[in-house]
């Protein structure tokens, strides 16, 4: 089983800049992908971006441009550099982990490990 631990999240002003950090731990773990979701009031969890041990990104269209998800080179750190945030980016930002056994499945997130969330408020 993968843990999770978020950090990063905050209060910040529109067009201001956050960076969230995810670190996944775990005995014989063996990640394949990391990602961020997001959960706004009142709407569902919805995918941020996801990145792969091989460099694969997968991201929210409307979204490029102004985030950034990498990963370190041990495959077990994830960080989201967001900028010009916008008061719609404000929510729980979830962090996402899939092992190389479902790896299938990475994008779903009926598959894998999540972490608590971290809140991200963007208020002036």
């Amino acid at each position: 089983q993968v843990q999770l631990v978020e950090s990063g999240g905050g209060l910040v002003q529109p067009g201001g800049p956050l960076r969230l950090r995810c670190a996944a731990s775990g005995d014989g773990v063996s990640i394949y992908a990391m990602g961020w979701y997001r959960q706004a009031p009142g709407n569902e969890r919805e995918l941020v971006a996801v990145i792969t041990t091989g460099g694969t990104i997968n991201s929210r269209t409307s979204m490029e441009g102004r985030f950034t998800i990498s990963m370190d080179n041990a495959g077990k750190t994830v960080d989201l550099r967001m900028n010009s945030l916008k008061p719609d980016d404000t929510g729980i930002y979830y962090c996402h982990a899939v092992e190389v056994k479902d790896r299938d499945y990475f994008l779903d997130p009926d598959f894998g490990s999540w972490g608590r969330g971290t809140q991200v408020t963007v208020s002036s």
